[in-house]
């Protein structure tokens, strides 16, 4: 069973950004998809092959715990959970500034503190403080939403335009709204909310709360009698013990950019602890394996249909005989596609494409569509983990004798198929799929195909 989702993709929704931890899809206009994967993100930069399994599920679940608790003090852009990775949420303008909240002196202002830093985007910061110190109220350290979260101060935020001040203001307000309803929230459950984070963005010119709120990637978390005890080295119930673990394992100056399966599982223990003692609640556990339920999910709902057909052509001389093999697949409700991608003058583009089918949720199928020295049949085939059919346009017999060996012999594990004729072509397409609704639909055709001919020898017998 798949237990992460590292990678989203699927071929019949537009992905408009990806970022460290989530893809966003276009629905419409007033509309988006998040996706939140399991990826995990430290000191600016993506783990490879280090994905938390149920992190993902933690920071969408919890994220829309908090956006449903905080409404009443600002309206945020959460419409619907379709999934426990995904979420439906208004579409809205960004307001590209970070506002950070801080209780405590710790994390990387600490460090910059230590060497003799004092004012941070344009707050001041007392001489005499210690490690992990609680300020007497919270401040407000601003950052930009960009590559680097570069510290930006207040005047700075409005002189260069990215909100005015006005708006600034209100989010200032909010901000410490928010993080005063976290604190006093938490603290019943015995947990302390060190620092965090929030977005905000514009719909339909209003104001609204975007992104996550007070979850483990976004804040960091003290158990208050971990705090007690010895505040200075209290454990970091978030993300932040990733990040220290990196730093206490780097390789020539670096931190490892990968993580072994001891961490990865630690790690998500911690993100499933904080969800419990923060909601009172076990993660909800599926007895699905992720992309099988999110495909069970998006079907559901009517994002996607049941599979999907790509045609991929040599030239745009082979369209008429796509248009053929198209009106075969119509009677089954599957998304189909036209692409041109030639083996031989473009085929570098095949790499997109097979990021993309490889991991897509829906179950694919693909049909070749080139004649003379069929190269792209076998270069599909050596690059995708669905199902290749070769469907040559061949015009005649003679055409099918000269041309018809470069679409049987595929090179070694290059497992594509051959169909000669169009609709055959399309039914191997769609059986290929083995999706229920299908095999019953092609079930009943073939009973009516076998009773045509009972009736048809009755009528000539006769």
């Amino acid at each position: 069973m798949i237990n992460i989702l590292e990678k989203f993709e699927s071929p019949q929704l537009k992905k408009i950004h990806v970022g460290k931890v989530r893809d966003s899809i276009r629905i419409d206009d007033k509309k988006r998809m998040i996706v939140v994967t399991d990826r995990i993100s430290a000191f600016n930069k993506n783990l490879k092959n280090s994905a938390i399994p149920s992190k993902g599920a933690v920071l969408n679940t919890l994220t829309n715990f908090w956006f449903k608790r905080t409404e009443d003090i600002i309206p945020n852009h959460f419409i619907e959970q379709i999934d426990d990775n995904i979420s439906i949420v208004k579409e809205c303008e960004p307001i590209r500034v970070e506002m950070i909240v801080r209780a405590y002196l710790t994390g990387s202002m600490w460090k910059a503190y230590h060497k003799g830093q004092r004012v941070f985007s344009g707050a001041t910061a007392p001489d005499g403080l210690s490690s992990n110190q609680k300020f007497l109220e919270p401040i407000l350290t601003p950052t930009t939403k960009d590559e680097f979260d570069s510290e930006i101060s207040e005047e700075e935020i409005i002189k260069t335009g990215l909100v005015d001040s006005a708006t600034y203001q209100k989010m200032k307000e909010i901000s410490l709204k928010l993080f005063a309803y976290g604190s006093d929230f938490l603290a019943e459950k015995g947990i302390i909310l060190v620092d965090t984070k929030y977005e905000f963005g514009f719909y339909e010119g209003k104001l609204i709360l975007i992104d996550e709120i007070h979850t483990p990637d976004s804040s960091r978390f003290w158990k208050k009698e971990d705090y007690d005890k010895s505040p200075e080295d209290v454990v970091q119930a978030d993300k932040e013990f990733v990040r220290q673990w990196m730093l206490k394992n780097k390789i020539k100056g670096k931190t490892p950019d990968v993580l072994p399966k001891e961490v990865i599982e630690e790690t998500s223990k911690r993100y499933k602890d904080i969800y419990q003692d923060i909601t009172g609640e076990e993660l909800p556990v599926s007895n699905f394996d992720v992309t099988s339920r999110i495909y069970q999910n998006l079907l559901h709902k009517g994002f996607i249909k049941a599979g999907y057909v790509a045609m991929i052509m040599g030239s745009k001389s082979d369209l008429k005989h796509a248009k053929k093999i198209k009106s075969y697949l119509d009677k089954f409700d599957i998304a189909i596609e036209m692409r041109i991608i030639s083996a031989h003058k473009n085929g570098e583009r095949l790499v997109a494409v097979a990021e993309q089918f490889n991991h897509s949720i829906e179950p694919i199928s693909v049909i070749a569509i080139a004649g003379r020295s069929n190269g792209l049949g076998g270069a599909l085939a050596a690059n995708l983990n669905a199902p290749v059919i070769n469907c040559p346009p061949f015009v005649g017999k003679d055409d099918i004798m000269l041309n018809i060996n470069s679409s049987l012999i595929m090179p070694s594990n290059t497992p594509a198929v051959t169909v000669v004729h169009p609709d055959n072509a399309a039914l191997a397409a769609i059986r290929s799929l083995n999706i229920p609704q299908f095999k019953q639909q092609m079930a009943k055709d073939i009973y009516d195909m076998k009773e045509s001919l009972i009736e048809d020898d009755g009528e000539i017998r006769n």
